[in-house]
């Protein structure tokens, strides 16, 4: 691997060695050059003592002979020292590049070095193979096979992050590929340069780590997120439902709540509230349309006979939720009046109680605009909507009844004045009356009360006759009498019947008797009235 070792160079440069081991390697370089200088001073004293002594000339020449026989032992010395040390470097080299290797075979990234200028790639570790399903040899033999790899919506702005990178050495991506198979991963690219000595960037290294079950997880967590803020919203949508069906218990009230919550939770064209009018009708109470739709012609309130309409009696007949994605497809649809303009289309019953009152009818000009968590939101709506509708209704009975028991108590007041205006007069007419009247209960004819004449004509004060019964006064001469006068108030008042009444002195008066039953203090009494006749009285046979 020169090229990375030479990579590795210019990120790392060598170390320096202890002094103990780099100053032998510097000796003997010093030495044969002095050696060298030191021949050739003495050659040249060779040539000049040539020129003055032969003897001088033989010593020079000894000399240097001797002295170019050590030089070529030093020099021997410094290529074998060469030699050793280039075989020293080459096995670090070769340990270095080993272990090289073993990193990069055992890290599950992909560790990558491209040419900065061509983008060509110049290593990948076994990592490759893993992740991108894909040899190592066929990048080798076509170093820009990397670039087929990238999910084609993510090539070209990974392929110019990269090209910005072999000019500022920032590369920090993540990124989709494509395997062999046309499975999707998701992966984490980062690099950074490789400068040579003037600085230019000459390679990017960098790794690649496979995030797709982190991509997956990331996924996850915001659809969760997202679900939990649609529930949220969800649930205080419902919350204000709830609270607004509640306010006022005014039927008009309750319809115009529902159906904006209905709008609030689901997009519709069209909502109405039916309601079960009994038989095989239904009434639409309440009705809203979205303001971009323009409002169907059908009459307000729309009423709607199940056996005109086959869908309606299945809707009846079922009393369950129901969602058509589009209600061209939907069986007698069409008998469905007043919804032709609809094309999908939601129920959902309206139950409080166990009684079914109706259903909720939400529609949309558009097919497949309802969806089952729709539904699901209708469904979770119905249930405070048939609760509110239902109170409605028996607030509006109430209302009724408590109009209908005031009424009545009026009429008991009026009752009640008139009564008391009736027993006013009747005092009046009864303690005035110079008639003797008498009130007795028919049971046992007791005396509840008598008036001033009663008293005059027999004697008695009111004092002494009240509790009292005929019998212990001995009032009537022949109790048989008023037994057959009793007889005959069973079958209507009586008039004018002679009979013969005893006073408190004893005297016997002839008189004249009529009689009616009335109800007085809670009681069946017997009001009376007698008249003398004009016969002479006569004493009592006592």
């Amino acid at each position: 691997m020169f090229i990375f070792g030479r990579a590795m160079d210019q990120v790392q440069p060598p170390r320096s060695k202890p002094f103990a081991k780099w100053a032998p390697r510097r000796v003997w370089p010093i030495a044969s050059i002095t050696l060298m200088v030191l021949s050739v001073a003495l050659f040249v004293a060779v040539l000049v003592s040539n020129l003055q002594r032969t003897t001088v000339s033989v010593v020079l020449l000894g000399g240097m002979t001797a002295a170019f026989c050590i030089f070529s032992l030093l020099l021997a010395k410094v290529l074998l020292q060469l030699r050793r040390d280039q075989r020293n470097a080459a096995s670090v080299l070769q340990t270095a590049e080993h272990e090289f290797q073993q990193m990069a075979g055992n890290i599950q990234e992909i560790f990558w070095m491209i040419d900065a200028d061509s983008k060509e790639a110049l290593y990948v570790n076994q990592a490759y193979e893993a992740i991108t399903g894909r040899s190592c040899r066929s990048l080798m033999e076509n170093p820009s096979s990397y670039e087929d790899l990238i999910h084609p919506d993510d090539r070209v702005h990974v392929l110019g992050k990269l090209g910005e990178a072999s000019r500022n050495g920032q590369f920090n991506e993540r990124f989709r590929i494509v395997g062999p198979g046309g499975e999707v991963r998701w992966v984490w690219g980062r690099g950074f340069p490789v400068r040579d000595s003037e600085g230019k960037i000459r390679r990017l290294v960098g790794t690649v780590l496979e995030i797709t079950a982190q991509k997956e997880a990331e996924e996850q967590v915001a659809t969760n997120l997202a679900l939990a803020q649609s529930s949220w919203t969800e649930a205080e949508a419902l919350r204000k439902a709830t609270f607004g069906l509640t306010q006022d218990l005014r039927m008009d009230f309750v319809l115009e709540a529902l159906l904006q919550s209905l709008a609030d939770l689901i997009p519709y064209t069209c909502a109405r509230v039916f309601i079960a009018e009994g038989g095989p009708h239904v009434l639409s109470l309440g009705e809203k349309v979205c303001p971009q739709t323009p409002k169907p012609g059908s009459a307000f309130p729309l009423t709607l006979n199940a056996d005109d309409s086959p869908f309606l009696q299945r809707i009846l007949a079922g009393q369950k939720s129901a969602l058509i994605s589009d209600t061209s497809e939907a069986q007698s649809w069409q008998s469905f009046g007043g919804h032709d303009h609809l094309r999908s289309w939601l129920s959902v019953p309206l139950v409080a109680s166990g009684q079914y009152l109706g259903f909720l009818s939400v529609g949309h000009s558009e097919p497949d605009r309802l969806t089952q968590d729709h539904l699901r939101r209708a469904e979770l709506l119905a249930i405070p909507a048939a609760a509110a509708i239902q109170n409605s209704r028996l607030y509006e009975r109430a209302a009724i009844y408590g109009e209908e028991l005031e009424k009545r108590i009026e009429d008991l007041r009026r009752a009640q004045a008139a009564l008391l205006q009736s027993e006013d007069r009747f005092q009046k007419v009864f303690r005035s009356s110079p008639v003797p009247f008498s009130i007795t209960t028919v049971a046992d004819g007791r005396f509840v009360d008598v008036n001033a004449a009663f008293e005059c004509r027999y004697g008695y004060s009111r004092a002494e006759v009240l509790g009292r019964t005929v019998d212990e006064l001995r009032i009537w001469e022949d109790p048989s009498d008023r037994a057959l006068m009793v007889a005959q108030l069973q079958r209507g008042p009586i008039r004018n019947v002679v009979t013969q009444l005893r006073t408190k002195s004893g005297r016997i008066k002839t008189t004249t008797y009529s009689a009616d039953k009335i109800q007085f203090d809670g009681q069946t009494c017997i009001l009376a009235v007698s008249e003398d006749l004009p016969h002479p009285e006569r004493p009592s046979s006592d």
